[in-house]
């Protein structure tokens, strides 16, 4: 068996994969979200690391099976998001600060200003924008007491997720991320293949802070045998959207898949060039089981998922996520209503930092299905947002797109999501596919699976959703939602 580890933005799940890719067990833990300013999201790395080795150990008795018969450990994680540690103690130096979180909103303005974005864009194929690491990391180095003292003097370690639950993990002994975490954070060039001398000096980064890259797919180290009670590979490693990429089997450039959790992300192989985007929208690296680096084009949306929650938590319209796709159903459209969730601001390819969500077209008529109907479409209005600026960025259209995740399960969303793009959507029998990527990744440095093609063959389609809506009726319908996300926007 193989083990993944999917530490995610809302809850840390484990899952076990026998060989023919079928999970033998899921177990899930709820993770809670601080915000103690407006904007400003955290986690509690404590519970981070509590919470996914709970799932693992969980995860490994519901399967049935002895620890030693895992081969070996992949993680997928949130990426961005942002800790820094002491060596010594291994005790963070502050909550982690969240990929969503926008406090740096106004420095990432400055860097804008200065004329440093073009540069930027060149090495790191990213926009600058407090969704990446960089000023998330200097922010912490300037606001935590004694923390840019002690960064200088070697004895502090900055990690994305990935980073940290492996030094957790092999009892701080390695200190490494893989190269789909090191190119979101504005850190690394994507052509060297290297932590950036001139981003480091440029966000006052000391190197001595940093893990050491390595690829996705290899082992980097053995778990501390206190933890399972036996020593296991961990042989994989790959942010979330690069992983749930990996595990939809989108190996070959063109091929495209969209994952639907907290958070909306459209990735596309690129193939081992990174294609540079005129549209606003990211060149990165993708997982690969080979030597060679592997490229993607990616579009950003960041609530998605989140936008059901709040519907749920703060608003108190539904009790249970799942009642949506019905209350959606119930009423034949949602009566010119809008919800644009820029809670966090807007991804791409707006990347407007302090856009902040808003409610259209509300009338006396208005009722709760029309606003949880609403709220669904806004999550197929924002990746027609993402596919358009990619559909002119690339030289032959997408034919198809692969959709996966927990919100991928809503059979309404999907059908909408196929007659807003005008495109097949394409769901797989298992959608949890960043976990299945990472264990994919793991699976084959271990020789548990022998190649990607063999990955391949695993895949299995659920439902393919044909576009049924008239072009007409699709136009105006998005032309409604870009006036509405217009009326929100402030960085024009």
């Amino acid at each position: 068996m193989i083990l993944a580890l999917d530490q995610g933005t809302t809850s840390s799940r484990a899952i076990v994969f026998d060989r023919s890719g079928k999970p033998r067990s899921v177990s899930q833990k709820e993770i809670t979200q601080y915000y103690p300013e407006p904007a400003w999201v955290e986690h509690d790395p404590e519970e981070i690391w509590e919470t996914q080795i709970s799932a693992a150990k969980q995860a490994i008795l519901m399967a049935g099976i002895d620890v030693s018969e895992i081969q070996a450990i992949g993680i997928a994680n949130q990426r961005e998001t942002t800790l820094v540690w002491n060596r010594e103690t291994g005790k963070p130096i502050y909550p982690a600060i969240v990929w969503q979180d926008r406090r740096t909103a106004d420095r990432c303005s400055e860097l804008r200003t200065a004329g440093l974005e073009q540069g930027i864009a060149a090495q790191t194929g990213l926009v600058i924008d407090s969704y990446f690491s960089a000023t998330k990391l200097a922010w912490l180095l300037d606001h935590v007491e004694g923390a840019r003292n002690d960064a200088e003097r070697g004895r502090l370690a900055f990690g994305t997720i990935d980073s940290y639950l492996v030094w957790r993990l092999t009892g701080g002994r390695v200190h490494v991320t893989d190269m789909t975490n090191a190119s979101r954070t504005m850190l690394f060039d994507i052509h060297r293949l290297e932590w950036s001398p001139d981003l480091l000096d440029l966000f006052r980064i000391p190197k001595s802070l940093l893990p050491t890259v390595v690829g996705s797919s290899g082992v980097v180290g053995q778990t501390d045998e206190a933890i399972f009670g036996a020593a296991i590979p961990i042989a994989g490693m790959a942010g979330d959207q690069q992983a749930a990429t990996f595990g939809q089997a989108c190996f070959h450039p063109g091929m495209a898949k969209s994952t639907y959790g907290t958070g909306c992300f459209l990735l596309m192989n690129t193939g081992i060039e990174p294609k540079a985007s005129s549209h606003r929208l990211l060149s990165t690296l993708a997982a690969s089981g080979k030597e060679q680096a592997t490229y993607a084009l990616e579009g950003s949306v960041f609530v998605a998922g989140a936008a059901v929650q709040w519907l749920r938590d703060e608003m108190g319209l539904i009790r249970h996520s799942s009642e949506v796709e019905e209350i959606a159903k119930s009423i034949p459209d949602s009566g010119g209503v809008y919800v644009v969730p820029a809670f966090t601001g807007l991804g791409a390819p707006y990347w407007d930092s302090y856009a902040r969500g808003a409610v259209f077209g509300l009338t006396r008529g208005t009722g709760r299905a029309h606003l949880v109907r609403a709220t669904l479409e806004s999550i197929a209005f924002q990746c027609r947002d993402v596919l358009d600026a990619m559909a002119h960025d690339l030289d032959e259209p997408l034919r198809e797109i692969r959709v996966d995740g927990g919100v991928s399960n809503n059979d309404f969303l999907m059908q909408f999501q196929a007659d807003i793009l005008g495109l097949p959507v394409v769901r797989p029998k298992f959608t949890e596919t960043t976990g299945l990527g990472a264990a994919y990744l793991a699976g084959l440095a271990v020789g548990f699976w022998k190649s990607q093609l063999e990955i391949e063959s695993q895949w299995t389609i659920d439902r393919r959703f044909v576009p049924a809506m008239t072009e007409a009726n699709r136009e105006v319908l998005y032309a409604g939602w870009q006036h509405a996300v217009n009326r929100v926007r402030v960085e024009k």
